[in-house]
């Protein structure tokens, strides 16, 4: 359990962390339907309304069953950060808090997890030489090479962030040239920017096998239901950073006759388990909530909690 509580000692928050794919949806449904509250989407893709399959965010019916906040949150075409994020999901809990005893907060993006729990200092801005120099090393060695170069100046940052998205990786680079410190650094603040009520986590996390098999089920789900339309209809815009996630890349490409819809769909699974990788390597290290692995042996926990 983890407990940020130096007042409103009365509320309680119930989080939910852990890697895509691992159950996260169904459980904070149950927990909000027996505790009869709603839903904050901690997930920095779900946030967008033109993207939906290959999200993998909550269906009508669920949606439904319970309200949620900051899924369907903006346009592809607006930008969104982290600080943005913190701000408006805290007003959220202090509004909700005036109704509810109880809120649930879900989701597998670590920064906005981060950003919500411990807040979020102001970044510095970087000039323009720094900005045209990541770029021009963009152009020149490609994506893998800033990958690097953020895994040997910031490994903790490395695998918390979206390392696939060119807009999130550049930013994080300039303000480590900026300062002249690792981003991991600059980001912890003091607890008294904390959330001030009681914070029972849990950290979702499938057996790797397991949750393998899940991320590639998911897929061929995702295409059965239509993602490739759903990328069809955003293909103009393909340049946009919130289209630089994986999912939608990979089809691109397809839609380019780069590649085969067998290997583009191929590629999907990889980068997800990728991903879902990355997410697990940043959970184990900075979560404090209990670890679970089974989905009903969480749903179990949570009512014993609640009982």
């Amino acid at each position: 359990m983890r407990n940020f509580a130096k007042k409103s000692m009365d509320k309680k928050i119930w989080l939910i962390t852990g890697p895509t794919a691992s159950g996260k949806t169904t459980l904070s449904l149950h927990l909000a339907e027996k505790l009869k509250c709603e839903i904050i989407s901690a997930d920095s893709r779900q946030i967008y309304n033109e993207l939906t399959i290959g999200t993998a965010k909550p269906t009508p019916v669920q949606l439904a069953q319970s309200k949620h906040h900051f899924i369907n949150h903006i346009s592809i075409h607006d930008s969104y950060n982290a600080h943005q994020y913190s701000r408006e999901a805290l007003s959220c809990i202090e509004n909700l808090t005036t109704i509810y005893q109880d809120i649930v907060i879900v989701g597998g993006t670590g920064f906005y997890i981060n950003a919500l729990l411990s807040g979020l200092d102001p970044l510095p801005e970087a000039t323009t030489e720094i900005r045209e120099k990541l770029n021009l090393e963009l152009h020149q060695y490609g994506l893998e090479y800033l990958q690097a170069k953020l895994f040997a100046k910031d490994e903790s940052t490395y695998y918390k962030i979206d390392i696939k998205n060119p807009r999130r990786l550049l930013r994080v680079l300039e303000i480590i040239e900026m300062t002249g410190k690792p981003f991991t650094q600059q980001i912890q603040t003091n607890s008294n920017k904390r959330l001030p009520y009681l914070i029972n986590e849990i950290y979702l996390c499938p057996e790797r096998n397991e949750l393998y098999q899940r991320i590639n089920q998911r897929v061929d789900e995702m295409m059965e239901n239509g993602l490739l339309d759903e990328v069809r209809q955003v293909n103009n815009y393909r340049t946009l950073p919130s289209l630089q996630t994986v999912g939608y890349v990979e089809l691109f490409d397809y839609l380019d006759a780069k590649v085969t819809l067998d290997f583009a769909v191929d590629k999907i699974k990889q980068h997800t388990r990728n991903y879902a990788k990355r997410q697990i390597t940043w959970f184990n290290k900075f979560s404090s909530g209990k670890k679970i692995e089974s989905l009903d042996i969480a749903i179990e926990y949570f009512n014993n909690l609640v009982l």
